[in-house]
């Protein structure tokens, strides 16, 4: 099992390669592989906890943190080269990306120092730093400059917030009809990303259903932080 062990840790450090090569991509300004890099990121740190769980890691590899080291690679993946993107594209109007850099990086400091960041049941208190996903969204949707640089301040604010976002590998209510849902999500998406040439009635039908999938997870966040609310 000590073999195993070093295996997962090795898995996990995988996701600096990819946090390399995303950066790459951002250099030569091609965001499709941006995030088709950062997709495999994040495939590598949604199953790298359960498979550090099952071998047991922690007894195995007492020498090593594993929650340290999956900090460090999520702080690149998840914070670092989404705002070297937002910088490098000029995802926010000119004169504006190093502020909004900066915001990024410091209340990201925050949520990952933050010891309350996941409630009891595994939902984010607070916006999760994100920032690999906000990027995505800003690009799918082709949202104005200006309107980047406000969701920025938002998602900033919200961090301080306790909002209850879903973590769908994690949480165990709906969690088969999240992950079910998240894999439509994650079709949904390389389709709008790599396959925009498909018939234009089949794309529509498609952003369709990926509206639908984001609905479903921000009901989920809406119904939790209620239930917050209500039992206060």
């Amino acid at each position: 099992m000590k073999f195993l062990s070093y295996l997962v840790h090795l898995f996990t450090v995988s996701g600096v390669l990819f946090s390399f090569l995303a950066l790459i991509a951002a250099i030569d300004g091609n965001l499709p592989l941006v995030f088709f890099y950062l997709a495999i990121a994040l495939f590598v740190d949604g199953i790298d906890g359960s498979l550090a769980r099952i071998v047991d890691v922690k007894k195995n590899t007492p020498n090593i943190n594993g929650e340290i080291l999956d900090n460090i690679i999520d702080f690149l993946n998840y914070v670092f080269i989404p705002s070297f993107v937002i910088y490098w594209s000029a995802l926010v109007p000119p004169g504006l990306e190093l502020i909004s850099v900066a915001i990024i990086l410091t209340v990201s400091c925050y949520t990952f120092a933050n010891n309350n960041i996941k409630t009891h049941d595994f939902y984010f208190s607070g916006f999760p730093a994100l920032w690999n996903i906000v990027i995505l969204y800003f690009f799918i949707l082709n949202t104005d400059t200006m309107v980047n640089f406000y969701t920025i301040i938002a998602l900033s604010v919200l961090t301080f917030i306790p909002i209850k976002y879903l973590h769908p590998f994690r949480v165990s209510s709906f969690r088969k009809s999240s992950l079910f849902v998240l894999v439509i999500w994650m079709i949904n998406t390389t389709i709008i990303l790599y396959f925009d040439n498909l018939e234009k009635n089949f794309l529509e039908i498609n952003m369709f259903v990926w509206y639908l999938t984001n609905f479903y997870f921000l009901s989920l966040t809406a119904v939790r932080t209620i239930k917050d609310i209500v039992s206060e």
